[in-house]
C-alpha cells in the first residue's frame, strides 16, 4: 500500500511538473532563428539635391535587456527618463551611415565612435550634410556628418519625449532643437504616502472619450510630465554655439517659415485630463520671430474633451496650422464648419485660411471642402492641391486651388479611396530651396507628376504620370513592368527624363537603380543581398476565389521550399487574416496579384512557419461589407463566416491544404477574428491570437471602425464579442499578448479575461504574457519566444494528422 502510494505520488508529481508552462524564454526553432540573427537590409534617404544616397545601417532586434530599461508612461506617451526621449519600443535605432555619390558611385563610410545608437536622419536643405540624434546613457545629442565622412557633435541635452527634436533652418547654417530647460533639477518624487483620493467628476456635461493608455493618473503624473516634456528652443549654429529661442514650455511642435523669419510652435497647457491623451490638452498655436519676440496667437483652446467619437470629429476653431511651402511666411489652417460634428448636414464641412506676415490684415478663405480637410500639396501662385476625406462613405474629394485667387477651388475628382485600381496616384514633391516640400512641375508647368502604386488584378506596377494642372486625365509617362515592383523615388534633373527608382522581384531583393523615363535598361546604385536565401525556395502565388454571395476574394499563398504537391500531398495549412471593412462591394472584391513583390519575413512574422512545413494562406481577403448606409458589423458574424469558408475550400480545392488540419491566427483586430471564428465555425483545428480585444464592452465608444457607441449598438458589441461565446470555443487556442501593450482598445485584461473565460468553460488555451512588450513585440527574445510558441501550438494540434478526416469536416 505504502509503496503503491508514493508510487502514485510520484508519478502525479511528475504529470504536474509536464504540464507546468516552461519558465524562461524559448529559442525559436534554429531556422528561423538564424533569419532572425541576420542584420536586416539598409535603408536609404535621397539628398535634396539629388546627388547623394544617405545608406542607413538599421540595427537588428534590440536585447530584452534594453527594451526593460526603466520608461514612464505619461499622457499616451512612453519616454526613457534617462535620456529624456522617446522609449526604446518607440524608436528604430539605425547603427550605420555611409554616403553614395550618385553620379560617381563611390562610397564613403562615416566615421562613428563604436556602438553609436541614431535616429531622425535629415538632410539640409542645401543637401551638403546630414543632421541626427544619438543616444548616449543619460543625453540625447544632436550631430551633423559631412559627405567627405567626418561627423560631429554640436549639441547635448536634446529633449526628445515628443519626438524628433530638431529641424533646420532653411539656409542650412544652423538647426532648431528642442533642448531640456538648463538648471532643470531633479525629476519628483511620488510621496508613498497619499494626501487624499483621486477626484473626477462630470456635472452633465457629454464627454466621451475612446479607450486610451498611458493616461496621466495623478499629480505626481502631472508633475512628472511638466518635466520631462517641457523643452527651451535654442538655435545651434554648425559649430554649436547655443542661443534661446523664446520661453522654455511644453513644446509639442515647431516649425520655421521658409522665409527664415518666424517661428511657429504648438504648446500644451493646464489643465491636463485623466481620460485623454495629450492631443487632447488646451493648445496654444502661435507665430513668433525667429529670435522668440511673440508676433500673433492664432488660437488658444481648451481641453478637447467633448469631441463626438465619430472618426471625423475634430475641435473647433483653428487647427493644423502650418506654413504655406512656396512662399516667404504665409500662415495656413484649417477650421471646422460644422461645429466639429461631421453628423452636421451642412454643404461643406471645413474651410482652408491663410494669412500672410506680418499677420495682421484679416485672412482670407483659400476653399471650403465638402468633407474633413486632410492635407494640401503646394506649388505656386496658380496650384495648390488640397485633399479631404470622409470615413463614413470612404470619399476623398481633391481640389484645385490658386494661392493667387482664393476661393476659387475647383473640383479634380471625387473618389472612394479604397479603391485600389482607381487609385490615381499622388503629386511627388521635392524639397525647395527653404527645405519645404512642393510639388513637382513638368518643364512646360502645366502639369505636376503624379507617381502611384498603379494596382490592376495582373499586379500592382507602380507609374510616373504627369497630371494637367487644369483637369482631366493623367499622362502615363512611364510603368513599371512584369516580373518587377518599382517605385520611383526621384526625379533627378529639372526636364524629368531620368529617375531613381526602388526595384524588387519575386526573386530579386529590393534595391536603388538609375534609369530613364523613357526606357531602356537600369542601371543598380546599391546590392543589397538576400536577407534570408533560406526563404529563396519558397513559393507565392495569388489565387482568387469566391465568396458564397458571389463576392470575388483573394489571398497570397505560399508554399514551403520544395513542396511537390503530388509527393507531399496536402499540407497543414494557417491563415493569417486581418478583416476590412467597405462601403462598396465592388472595391471591396477587387484582386491585385503579389506575384512581383520580394516577401521575406522579419520579426513576429507568420510566414517564419514556412520553414516548419506549413502553408500559409497570408491576408486572405475578409471583408465586411455595408453598402448603402448600411451598417457592416451588423452582419459582421455572418461575413466573416462566409469569408473563411471562402478561403478554406479555395485551398484545399487547389490540393494543397489539408482541411482537416487548418488554423487560423491574427494580429489585434485578426486575433479578434481568430477567436470569433473559433466561436462560430468548425473549419479550424486551432487558432493563433496576439495582442487582441475580445470584450467589445470594455471599449464602448467605438472599435476599429466602428463609430457607434455601445449604447446606440448594444446587440451589434455583443455579438461581435468573441467573449460572449467563450463557452463555444472548443479548438484549442494559443492566447499571446505584450504585458505593456500601448495601442487604443487592447489592453491586456482583454487576453487575461479571455483565458478566464475560456479555462472556466473548460477550452484547451495557453496565455502567454510577453514583459515589457508594447502591442507590436520588438525585443529578440520575446521574438524568439512568439515563434517557438506559435511553432510548438500548431505542431501540437495541427500538423498531426486525425484518424478519422471525416470528423474534422
Amino acid at each position: 500500500m505504502r509503496a503503491g502510494a508514493c508510487l502514485i505520488a510520484l508519478l502525479l508529481a511528475t504529470t504536474a511538473r509536464a504540464q507546468e508552462p516552461a519558465t524562461g524564454y524559448h529559442r525559436a526553432p534554429d531556422a528561423i532563428a538564424k533569419i532572425l540573427e541576420t542584420p536586416p537590409t539598409p535603408s536609404v534617404a535621397v539628398s535634396p539635391d539629388h546627388r547623394t544616397l544617405a545608406i542607413l545601417g538599421r540595427e537588428n532586434l534590440p536585447s530584452i535587456a534594453n527594451l526593460s530599461k526603466p520608461i514612464l508612461r505619461l499622457a499616451g506617451y512612453r519616454i526613457d527618463p534617462a535620456t529624456n526621449g522617446q522609449a526604446e519600443m518607440r524608436v528604430q535605432w539605425l547603427n550605420a551611415l555611409s554616403f553614395k555619390d550618385i553620379a560617381t558611385r563611390r562610397t564613403v563610410a562615416v566615421k562613428l565612435p563604436a556602438g553609436t545608437r541614431f535616429a531622425a536622419p535629415d538632410w539640409s536643405p542645401d543637401g551638403t550634410r546630414l543632421a541626427f540624434y544619438v543616444q548616449e546613457a543619460n543625453a540625447l545629442s544632436l550631430w551633423i556628418a559631412e559627405r567627405d565622412g567626418s561627423a560631429r557633435m554640436v549639441a547635448r541635452g536634446l529633449n526628445g519625449a515628443f519626438g524628433k527634436p530638431f529641424a533646420w533652418t532653411p539656409d542650412s547654417k544652423a538647426l532648431i532643437a528642442t533642448m531640456v530647460p538648463a538648471g532643470r533639477g531633479a525629476a519628483p518624487v511620488a510621496d508613498a504616502t497619499p494626501t487624499g483620493p483621486v477626484v473626477q467628476e462630470s456635472m452633465g456635461r457629454t464627454s466621451a472619450a475612446r479607450t486610451y493608455e498611458d493616461l496621466l493618473r495623478n499629480a505626481t503624473d502631472e508633475a512628472l510630465f511638466d518635466h520631462y516634456f517641457t523643452g527651451q528652443l535654442m538655435r545651434i549654429d554648425l559649430a554649436g554655439a547655443t542661443k534661446p529661442i523664446g520661453q522654455p514650455g511644453l513644446i509639442t511642435d515647431f516649425s520655421v517659415s521658409p522665409d527664415g523669419r518666424y517661428l511657429l510652435t504648438e504648446r500644451l497647457k493646464r489643465p491636463y485630463s485623466y481620460l485623454l491623451p495629450a492631443s487632447y490638452f488646451p493648445t496654444e498655436i502661435a507665430v513668433a520671430t525667429i529670435d522668440g519676440q511673440p508676433v500673433r496667437t492664432l488660437v488658444d483652446r481648451p481641453l478637447a474633451d467633448d469631441l463626438p467619437v465619430d472618426f471625423d470629429a475634430t475641435v473647433k476653431g483653428p487647427r493644423e496650422a502650418v506654413w504655406r511651402s512656396d512662399a516667404p511666411a504665409t500662415l495656413v489652417w484649417a477650421e471646422a464648419l460644422d461645429g466639429g460634428d461631421p453628423k452636421a448636414k451642412v454643404a461643406f464641412h471645413d474651410r482652408i485660411l491663410m494669412q500672410p506676415a506680418p499677420f495682421t490684415a484679416a485672412p482670407v478663405e483659400l476653399a471650403q471642402t465638402p468633407a474633413r480637410f486632410a492635407t494640401i500639396f503646394w506649388g505656386n501662385d496658380d496650384f495648390a492641391m488640397v485633399i479631404d476625406r470622409e470615413w463614413r462613405t470612404r470619399t476623398e474629394h481633391r481640389l484645385a486651388v490658386a494661392p493667387a485667387r482664393p476661393g476659387q477651388a475647383r473640383t479634380l475628382l471625387t473618389r472612394n479611396y479604397q479603391d485600389q485600381y482607381g487609385d490615381p496616384g499622388f503629386p511627388m514633391t521635392d524639397e525647395n530651396a527653404a527645405g519645404k516640400d512642393v510639388m513637382r512641375f513638368t518643364p512646360a508647368r502645366d502639369a505636376v507628376y503624379v507617381t502611384g502604386d498603379g494596382a490592376t488584378k495582373a499586379g500592382a506596377f507602380p507609374f510616373l504620370a504627369a497630371q494637367p494642372v487644369a483637369g482631366g486625365e493623367a499622362k502615363r509617362l512611364w510603368t513599371a513592368k512584369a516580373p518587377y515592383y518599382e517605385t520611383v523615388v526621384a526625379l533627378l534633373d529639372d526636364k524629368g527624363q531620368r529617375m531613381l527608382t526602388r526595384r524588387e522581384s519575386a526573386k530579386l531583393a529590393p534595391n536603388y537603380m538609375l534609369r530613364s523615363v523613357r526606357g531602356g535598361s537600369a542601371k543598380p546604385l546599391t546590392d543589397f543581398a538576400d536577407p534570408a536565401p533560406a526563404l529563396a525556395g519558397v513559393t507565392q502565388r495569388t489565387i482568387t476565389y469566391n465568396r458564397a454571395d458571389g463576392l470575388p476574394l483573394s489571398g497570397s499563398l505560399y508554399l514551403p521550399a520544395g513542396y511537390d504537391a503530388k509527393r507531399d500531398g496536402p499540407l497543414p495549412t494557417l491563415l493569417w487574416a486581418y478583416p476590412a471593412e467597405y462601403t462598396d462591394a465592388k472595391v471591396a472584391g477587387q484582386t491585385v496579384d503579389q506575384g512581383n513583390r520580394f516577401v521575406r519575413p522579419r520579426g513576429i512574422s507568420h510566414l517564419f512557419l514556412l520553414t516548419q512545413g506549413y502553408a500559409i494562406l497570408d491576408n486572405p481577403a475578409m471583408p465586411i461589407i455595408g453598402e448603402n448606409g448600411a451598417e457592416a458589423n451588423d452582419t459582421y458574424v455572418q461575413q466573416l463566416r462566409d469569408d473563411a469558408q471562402a478561403a478554406v475550400d479555395a485551398v484545399v480545392k487547389l490540393g494543397v491544404s489539408d482541411r482537416s488540419r487548418m488554423a487560423v491566427g491574427g494580429h489585434s483586430y485578426g486575433a479578434f477574428m481568430t477567436a470569433n471564428l473559433l466561436a462560430h465555425t468548425d473549419l479550424f483545428r486551432a487558432g493563433i491570437a496576439r495582442s487582441g480585444a475580445y470584450n467589445r464592452t470594455l471599449t464602448p465608444f467605438g472599435f476599429q471602425a466602428e463609430q457607434r457607441t455601445y449604447w446606440q449598438a448594444t446587440q451589434t458589441y455583443t455579438e461581435m464579442s468573441p467573449f460572449t461565446f467563450a463557452n463555444r470555443i472548443k479548438e484549442p487556442i494559443l492566447l499571446i499578448h505584450g504585458a505593456a501593450d500601448d495601442n487604443s482598445g487592447t489592453f491586456p485584461i482583454q487576453s487575461e479575461r479571455m483565458y478566464a473565460a475560456l479555462k472556466g468553460n473548460g477550452a484547451t488555451v495557453r496565455y502567454v504574457v510577453l514583459p515589457n512588450e508594447a502591442h507590436g513585440y520588438r525585443a529578440l527574445e520575446s521574438t524568439e519566444e512568439t515563434l517557438w510558441q506559435m511553432t510548438d501550438w500548431l505542431d501540437r494540434y495541427v500538423k498531426p494528422k486525425v484518424a478519422d478526416p471525416k470528423r474534422a469536416e
